[in-house]
């Protein structure tokens, strides 16, 4: 992440900021090129915050104004723009050239495989899975080994907006339990990157017996899970290092999500908003002393 020209006072700071300053300045932190490039108005909206919270938290940082901010900002994005990676590169000590390139390019394959979800092909490939997934009835999520945490973070998501949503993670051996009462009404999305794990395989096999629509997001279209879904999106799993990725799958279960929830509708956002108050009241989130 780029960090802008008030990024050392903003985290020395942050604590001691206000809650709505502190939102403010979270938005600062993480967006400095929306800071050069948007309005206040823009990026108090982005914030989720008013626009005189904004102006504030220039004047608390001893600015005039936040128009004074933005001219920082964008002194520093012209600055960074111009330099290119050539002068950054000679900002490192001998050594670290290589290091540097190594992060450049591992985040520009990452970055590529993520937005090629947004072609035309997969796009529709995701909108399809989408239309078999939200009409089901209860929904189940597998992925065993690295696949797991994709497979629970796409299932936690969707549980926390009411969806009926069961995580076949097999711990103690009792996931395949849940499979118990599942038929045509129901669908599953599997997660199965090579080397594909057997457990995953043989559940699919499973639930696909059973009636069960499998949606699979995989690396093959002639992999083990895509030869037996209803529904499959292919992703690559390849990465700029030694070992395979989930970062492409995750980012495929995120977008089914928010796809699954925009044709839930308003009380998905209203279950969720009520899931977080919950938790909330559970002091399972840290709150600043």
């Amino acid at each position: 992440m780029e960090r802008g020209p008030l990024t050392e006072l903003l985290i020395e700071r942050f604590e001691t900021l206000p809650p709505q300053l502190k939102v403010a300045a979270r938005f600062v932190l993480d967006h400095p090129d929306d800071v050069a490039l948007m309005s206040m108005r823009e990026q108090a909206g982005q914030a989720g915050v008013s626009h005189s919270t904004m102006m504030r938290l220039a004047r608390w940082l001893g600015l005039n104004g936040y128009e004074e901010m933005r001219a920082l900002y964008a002194e520093a994005l012209r600055e960074s723009r111009l330099s290119g990676h050539a002068d950054v590169l000679h900002d490192y000590p001998d050594g670290e050239e290589s290091n540097y390139s190594t992060v450049g390019r591992v985040a520009d394959t990452l970055a590529a495989q993520v937005a090629a979800l947004g072609d035309y092909v997969n796009a529709r490939q995701l909108l399809a899975a989408a239309d078999r997934l939200a009409s089901a009835r209860r929904l189940f999520s597998l992925g065993f080994r690295r696949e797991h945490a994709v497979a629970h973070h796409f299932a936690s998501t969707l549980v926390m907006t009411g969806r009926q949503v069961a995580l076949l993670d097999g711990i103690g051996g009792t996931g395949i339990e849940l499979l118990g009462d599942a038929g045509p009404e129901d669908a599953m999305l599997a997660f199965a990157l090579k080397p594909y794990a057997r457990a995953t395989v043989e559940i699919a096999q499973q639930a696909q017996r059973r009636g069960v629509a499998v949606v699979a997001v995989t690396d093959s279209s002639v992999s083990p899970l895509a030869r037996l879904a209803s529904e499959s999106l292919i992703v690559t799993a390849s990465s700029q290092s030694c070992f395979q990725s989930v970062v492409p799958a995750l980012a495929a279960a995120e977008i089914l999500a928010a796809l699954i929830v925009a044709r839930d509708g308003a009380g998905a956002e209203q279950a969720l908003r009520a899931a977080e108050e919950r938790l909330a009241a559970l002091n399972v989130y840290w709150k600043s002393p």
